[in-house]
């Protein structure tokens, strides 16, 4: 059989631990032994530019399977690989094919219903099963390597191992250790040649390190298996090395970002969006590509406290929306290339068309995601939607809270802790979403839980969940008595994601607004009576917040009375099809609402 030379440089390049350079054994011509010394009168320099995307979270199309339309926001984005991909054949044409590198910094396999329906519906593991349509499509626009994000690892370690198979570029991961062994359970880094006019390649690594809080948010598909070290004690053990072995540039590709903060508190000694610390501690480094935080910074330099180098930062908008863009220039000096200037920037996706060969290559693909999604499965009493969940308490939430209670009631039925009564957490992942008045559609469902989290029963006290409300309170912006309610400046207070924020049902409660964050729940009460901190409850959680997500307090270290494997998402859509029918009078009350000096706001 033929040898693809070039397919085969690309998947060899890096294994295991130990990464061999792609084509090393290519001597450096007489003409660049002869760039030595200093004895040209003018430098010789070389310019190339590398490209990065994150956060693609399954988005091949600029199209949302939860609308069932083409994907629009506020600002008019634009998302998806087809997109990207008009992208970089534009910049490839300008700059030269030979003078660019792609590269991705994780969070790739999971997030649409295209992603899910190749991991779960028509999985990529099955015998003789589909190539997933994001391997497809980032093998066609001919990716040079990617970094693991933590949703990787969502569905698995047998469906990542199957996507790392199916992809002809690395998955790269410096601290994801096999947990046995402690060495890279994935290639560290890739190193990479860019041929020069002047006889002597460039030579390019590219180090990949993903978010540690993996351990954490998918600890039920990770522990015993691998372990997540820090990225900045990975980063200074691996880029001298990738300088020992001649990197003229090293660039990280980091789904970590870059503001040095964690939200899982104290239960891991690594900083979640640890980017800047690593531009900041670790010499040898050029460029970072940042993922995960889901911000944009086309351009932020760090200045490494030991070299006093300036490190180039940037982070490009999610889901294909902007492609970054590093510029190097390069200057020949002392018988090597040295970095002479590097600066970034970003394009913006909806300033293009969709790429053709793009779309014909996964055109089948999505139109069976979109007949899948539009299966009705129900009907539906009064039309439900999210845009005022974030500050007031709405059925659609009720609705989430109702089917994860009834499901760890029935779960425990039979249990010791029958007896208890069930608390059930939910958040606004969405502002947008509608469950419609008549048919209910998958894709309704799905569009209320946009997230694979799955479904425990962790055992609570009343005074633990004071605590765990007066946390989920600090979403709120303090807001006067006397002062003019607006309801879009009321929430998301000190950068807190709506994900962040829960509503909790079986109890009634008021929050405070016009106080102070730690002091602004009121009169929780169960069953009418006052709340005893003695009681126990059954706390229905999602497995994000049960592991540590959000660092809310009590419940990571909560006992665990019982656990599902299957997505909470898909538990909301079996419920529908069985019931057959929603009947918001059935479940919806208002439990909670916002005051202030015992004044409801709304």
């Amino acid at each position: 059989m033929a040898l693809n030379r070039r397919k085969f440089l690309k998947k060899s390049a890096v294994t295991g631990a130990g990464v061999a350079i792609a084509g090393s054994a290519l001597a450096p011509s007489a003409q660049a032994a002869e760039a030595t010394g200093g004895r040209e009168k003018t430098p010789k320099r070389y310019r190339f530019t590398v490209m990065g995307t994150t956060d693609l979270h399954g988005n091949v199309f600029n199209w949302d399977y939860f609308t069932d339309k083409e994907f629009d926001d506020k600002a008019h984005n634009d998302v998806g690989l087809a997109k990207i991909s008009t992208l970089v054949n534009q910049v490839r044409k300008e700059k030269g094919r030979g003078n660019t590198l792609l590269i991705d910094a994780g969070d790739t396999i999971q997030g649409t219903q295209l992603s899910y329906y190749y991991a779960k519906v028509d999985p990529i593991t099955a015998k003789g099963g589909p190539v997933h349509p994001m391997a497809q499509a980032m093998n066609a626009i001919d990716y040079d390597a990617a970094a693991l994000g933590n949703h990787e690892f969502n569905y698995g370690i047998p469906v990542l191992r199957k996507f790392q198979e199916q992809c002809r570029f690395p998955l790269l991961g410096a601290n994801a250790l096999d947990a046995k062994t402690l060495r890279p359970a994935f290639p560290p880094f890739s190193m990479h040649r860019l041929r020069t006019p002047f006889g002597r390649d460039v030579k390019v690594a590219v180090l990949g390190l993903t978010n540690p809080g993996i351990a954490i948010w998918d600890k039920a598909n990770v522990q015993g298996k691998m372990t997540f070290p820090g990225l900045e004690e990975q980063a200074a053990k691996w880029v001298p090395k990738l300088r020992s072995m001649g990197a003229d540039v090293v660039i990280v590709s980091a789904h970590s970002g870059s503001s040095g903060t964690s939200s899982y508190g104290d239960q891991l000694p690594y900083v979640e969006n640890a980017a800047g610390l690593v531009a900041e501690q670790v010499p040898g480094i050029d460029a970072i590509l940042v993922g995960h935080a889901h911000t944009e910074i086309p351009e932020y330099f760090v200045t490494n406290r030991k070299t006093g180098k300036q490190v180039v930062l940037s982070e490009p908008l999610k889901w294909g929306q902007r492609l970054t863009l590093f510029d190097f220039e390069m200057v020949w000096s002392r018988g090597c290339w040295k970095v002479e200037k590097v600066g970034s920037k970003v394009l913006n996706s909806n300033a293009v068309e969709e790429d053709p060969k793009i779309v014909r290559l996964l055109s089948d693909e999505h139109a069976k995601v979109v007949t899948y999604v539009n299966q009705v499965i129900g009907t539906n009493a009064a039309e439900m939607t999210s845009v005022e969940a974030p500050y007031k308490d709405v059925p659609i939430i009720d609705l989430i809270n109702h089917i994860q209670a009834d499901t760890v009631r029935q779960a425990l039925a039979s249990s010791e802790y029958a007896s208890l009564p069930v608390l059930s957490q939910a958040a606004a992942f969405s502002r947008s979403a509608v469950i419609p008045a008549g048919n209910v559609t998958i894709r309704d469902v799905a569009g209320l839980y946009v997230f694979e989290n799955t479904l425990e029963a962790r055992l609570m006290t009343g005074a633990q969940m004071k605590a765990y409300l007066e946390f989920s309170a600090n979403y709120f912006v303090q807001t006067a008595p006397d002062a003019v309610v607006d309801p879009a400046k009321l929430t998301n207070a000190n950068g807190t994601p709506d994900y962040n924020y829960d509503a909790v049902s079986g109890l009634s409660y008021e929050i405070d607004i016009a106080q102070p964050a730690g002091s602004r729940i009121r009169n929780v009460r169960f069953e009418g009576a006052p709340l005893a901190d003695d009681r126990k409850f059954v706390f229905a959680v999602n497995n994000y917040r049960a592991n540590g997500g959000g660092n809310f307090p009590h419940v990571a270290a909560a006992p665990v009375l019982w656990s599902n494997s299957d997505e909470i998402r898909n538990t909301m859509i079996a419920w529908v099809k069985a019931k057959g029918s929603i009947d918001p009078a059935a479940f919806a009350s208002v439990d909670w609402k916002l005051t202030r000096n015992g004044t409801p706001v709304f």
